[in-house]
């Protein structure tokens, strides 16, 4: 019937006219659009998911050994190659967190975790009672430029980039297409938890209140190894809790750029 697409022309008979949605909006797509997208790629949503933690395996092995520009290369290679992998099974934008509609959404939620973070790290840097948390053997002998370019390139691509793309972007998309949110979750976070073994090897020397706690043994490291996968684990469904409400990754990479460079920047800071 002609007109009946005119707004105005279904209000006068008596219909409501079907709310425009962005269908790159996560929270706007519906289950016959996720359905769609599910199928609409030459890999498969599991086999996906398979080759994106072999990525990730070689990853975490190759970070932990590189430093410098081919770190940062590296992780940059690894982040395209993992959004590739996405974008074979079928994924766009919005299955990794980064749908235009969304960004600002994303960056506010971002900057005010910011905000926060600096706030709780400051008021725990002035408190004796808390203060020894932040300090890290690690920091002995760093320089004001080489923190410089840790907080400003190093954590926000040599960490937050790979790690919130992998984590939060595709590993959580992929699960979410096939199987809901507690899913994408449970397993983001399990792999996150994971990711770090290799990061917390020395964790139990380096920092004075976890060689105080557990000592500087065998033991203590596996204890301190246990408690970063945990923690990093629990972290990780925070992560994605605020990827789901936001619909964007900017609001985890904020949270965990802050939580990351503002360590350092305390714990330089309290040597």
């Amino acid at each position: 019937m002609e007109g009946r697409d005119d707004p105005k022309a279904a209000a006068e008979d008596g219909m409501t006219p079907e709310p425009s949605r962005d269908p790159d909006d996560p929270e706007h797509r519906t289950a016959e659009d996720r359905a769609r997208s599910r199928w609409s790629g030459s890999l498969g949503t599991w086999p996906a998911v398979g080759l994106v933690v072999v990525v990730l395996v070689a990853a975490n092995l190759l970070l932990h050994g590189l430093t410098g520009p081919l770190r940062l290369a590296t992780a940059v290679a690894v982040s395209a190659s993992l959004l590739g992998v996405l974008r074979w099974a079928g994924g766009t934008l919005a299955d990794a967190g980064l749908a235009p509609g969304t960004l600002a959404r994303g960056a506010k939620w971002g900057l005010a975790l910011v905000g926060l973070v600096g706030l709780v790290y400051a008021v725990g840097a002035l408190l004796p009672d808390t203060r020894s948390l932040f300090e890290d053997r690690r920091y002995e002998g760093m320089t004001g430029s080489e923190l410089a370019a840790r907080v400003l390139v190093v954590v926000p691509v040599g960490t937050v980039l790979v790690e919130e793309i992998a984590f939060r972007g595709v590993l959580y998309g992929l699960v979410y297409r096939a199987r809901g949110t507690v899913w994408a979750t449970t397993v983001s976070s399990l792999l996150f938890g994971l990711w770090h073994i290799l990061p917390s090897l020395g964790l139990a020397t380096a920092k004075p209140a976890l060689t105080t706690a557990v000592g500087d043994g065998a033991f203590g490291s596996v204890l301190a190894i246990t408690g970063a996968v945990l923690f990093t684990a629990a972290a990780g469904v925070l992560l994605c809790e605020l990827r789901r409400r936001s619909g964007s990754v900017l609001a985890p990479m904020g949270l965990h750029w802050a939580v990351n460079a503002l360590g350092y920047v305390v714990g330089f800071l309290l040597r």
